[in-house]
């Protein structure tokens, strides 16, 4: 998701600094941006000299105070709420005082995320979906002490990347994870209990209503684990054990059979 956005902000003529804890990990993300771009320009979605613009406006770092002049800063880690809070408590030490500081999370309260900080109206959720340089959809979270300025500001910076904002209150998975996790665990319900086979779940949804990817594959694609993270935060969020992940799905995470980015989950991927 982090090179993902990216990508984005890169292309639509953002200066943008990448950071994160290793250089393998900042090296692997320009190479999935550089190979993402050279897609588009294959496709005819933007122009072939594009591309060495684009790739040349994303700086890399491994230092957090690499952020110390940016206006906006968009955080894109792992959905583990303690890794968030800890990142923000930084984020803020950071950042100048007008920085906005953005969450990528998918489930996780911006109101506890803002908690976390000095500035808890400069803080807010911008929920990009995978993959980010395709879909236009960015769902906009904000806190209990989120300000209208800073709203508007988030809502701005995502029309400038041709996407489309929906505003929504912070709520346990907000909406889109609220209605989707429940299907995908359900369809996962299903395989566990012998209804269908991955592909029969999937075609089902697809061919009967009209989804562009199943659950299962949507799952693999989302990572299993964050499907299990965010399930684990509706169930404890909402009180309602029906949010319970399930067993299989589990089982699954605790074998290391994550999706796509490992390879192996629902289906199996080569590299």
């Amino acid at each position: 998701m982090g090179n993902g956005i990216a990508h984005v902000f890169a292309q639509y003529g953002f200066p943008v600094t990448m950071i994160d804890v290793s250089q393998d990990a900042l090296d692997r993300g320009r190479s999935t941006i550089a190979k993402n771009v050279e897609r588009q320009v294959k496709k005819g979605a933007i122009p072939a000299d594009d591309q060495v613009k684009i790739l040349s406006r994303i700086d890399l770092s491994m230092e957090l105070e690499a952020a110390a002049g940016a206006a906006l800063i968009i955080e894109a880690a792992s959905e583990d709420s303690g890794l968030k809070y800890r990142i923000f408590t930084d984020l803020d030490r950071v950042a100048k005082p007008d920085a906005i500081l953005a969450t990528n999370t998918s489930s996780i309260s911006i109101t506890e995320i803002a908690r976390r900080t000095s500035r808890p109206e400069k803080i807010i959720g911008m929920h990009f979906m995978n993959p980010v340089p395709v879909m236009k959809l960015v769902e906009i979270i904000r806190g209990l002490a989120t300000s209208d300025e800073t709203t508007k500001r988030v809502m701005d910076y995502a029309l400038e990347l041709q996407k489309t904002p929906v505003e929504v209150n912070d709520y346990p998975g907000f909406v889109s994870n609220r209605v989707l996790m429940p299907m995908i665990n359900e369809a996962v319900y299903c395989l566990m209990e012998g209804v269908g086979k991955p592909e029969a779940i999937d075609q089902v949804m697809t061919l009967g209503m009209n989804h562009p990817m199943g659950p299962l594959a949507l799952a693999d694609l989302i990572g299993l684990d964050t499907c299990v993270a965010i399930l684990e935060v509706l169930r404890d969020g909402l009180g309602d054990p029906k949010y319970r992940p399930c067993p299989l799905l589990k089982k699954y995470v605790a074998a290391g059979w994550l999706g796509r980015k490992s390879g192996r989950g629902f289906y199996t991927y080569s590299k």
